[in-house]
């Protein structure tokens, strides 16, 4: 009789908190935040400095700039 393997239990709840968010420190996430609103990356960490890394506050902080 073979042994059950354990499944690893997975939540989208990680994922969800983590898309609502931008990462500052992270290259990749301050390029696709960039690109996605038409600002520059330093304008984008500047942005995540003044209000915070909530992503809904970053993209109303970019969009006002305009």
């Amino acid at each position: 009789m073979a042994a059950k393997k354990a499944t690893k239990k997975t939540t989208t709840r990680g994922r969800k908190q983590d898309r609502a968010r931008v990462a500052g420190g992270q290259d990749y996430e301050v390029r696709y935040e960039a690109k996605k609103t038409g600002r520059s990356a330093p304008a984008v960490k500047k942005a995540v400095k003044k209000v915070g890394n909530v992503r809904n506050k970053v993209e109303k902080r970019l969009a006002k700039k305009r």
